[in-house]
């Protein structure tokens, strides 16, 4: 067997073993802990390719021993509980307080007027920072941002019947386990039906949704952290999660029918109080006889995903 081969089913059985012990709550794992000593796999690359071209048994052992304790040094370093704001299993730390010397306060804001608007599309895109819904505003849309990397704006426009919000972040943030990253709390008005797409690299995000209007909700993210509560004040509500690694938290409620299509490659799922179908597709009991509904897209390679009704 080829050495490549060997050594990537290593790193695939310890993603999988490490989301399996979390799955049990044997453990507590921090992945943001590791992002940090991402180029080591460069340099494991690099000696693979050296020792395959020589095809040495002697190169090949010391290249999977290399592997394996570097993929112990993680272990170790991932059950660490990071300073400041942090990922705890998807949930952020609302009560430790943390250094801002380095750090700048923004704060945006849209006003709402009711002007006959039937839509407003947001739109966010940012890696490296920490989103939080604080609640409902009389505003269109506000957000208080804790800046400590890249730049960040908020644009609107309105065409016809549809205002939409972009919220961006460009530039390179610092997210490392010393400063913890931007953080963003944003509130939303109640009153507007809500179409949300979200891209972003690393990140977290925490948004309870259940008292507003969600016609859909996307997301597009690699190493993230997902926490959402949907509500049932539409009849529909499509939902799209697309991640690399991530820990997907998804809660809907009960009175509403769902089906779940998924493509998950070697993620974990835990889908309880759905009936499986063929093709990876689950369904809620009441979702032919509910006049309500949520559909949930999820494409994740290497993730968990979560789907709870309450």
């Amino acid at each position: 067997m080829k050495l490549d081969r060997i050594m990537w089913g290593i790193v695939l059985l310890f993603i999988g073993g490490v989301l399996l012990l979390e799955n049990f709550h044997i453990i507590d794992f921090y992945w943001r802990n590791v992002w940090r000593f991402w180029p080591i796999f460069l340099i494991i690359a690099g000696v693979n390719i050296l020792f395959n071209r020589s095809k040495s048994q002697i190169g090949g052992m010391v290249s999977i021993a290399i592997l394996v304790v570097t993929l112990g040094v993680l272990f170790y370093k991932g059950q660490q509980a990071p300073e400041g704001r942090s990922w705890s299993n998807s949930h952020i730390e609302e009560d430790i307080d943390f250094d801002n010397t380095n750090s700048e306060h923004l704060s945006f804001s849209h006003p709402f007027t009711d002007t006959g608007s039937v839509k407003t599309i947001l739109n966010i895109s940012g890696g490296g920072t920490s989103f939080d819904l604080k609640g409902p505003t009389d505003s269109l849309i506000t957000a208080d941002v804790q800046k400590r990397g890249g730049t960040f704006s908020l644009q609107t426009e309105k065409t016809d019947s549809i205002t939409t919000v972009n919220f961006k972040m460009k530039g390179k943030s610092k997210w490392n386990m010393s400063d913890g990253g931007n953080d963003v709390d944003m509130r939303l008005n109640i009153n507007p039906i809500w179409e949300m797409h979200m891209n972003m690299g690393a990140g977290e995000v925490n948004f309870d949704l259940s008292q507003y209007k969600v016609r859909s909700f996307n997301f597009d993210g690699g190493a993230a952290a997902l926490d959402i509560k949907f509500g049932d004040l539409l009849p529909i509500t499509d939902v799209a999660v697309k991640t690399g690694v991530a820990d997907v938290k998804i809660k809907i409620p009960t009175n509403s029918g769902c089906r779940i299509k998924t493509k998950t490659g070697l993620s974990s799922k835990d889908f309880t109080g759905f009936t499986k179908l063929e093709d990876g597709t689950y369904e809620t009991p009441n979702y032919k006889s509910s006049t309500k509904k949520i559909f949930i897209n999820l494409d994740g390679g290497l993730s968990s995903f979560e789907v709870n009704r309450y």
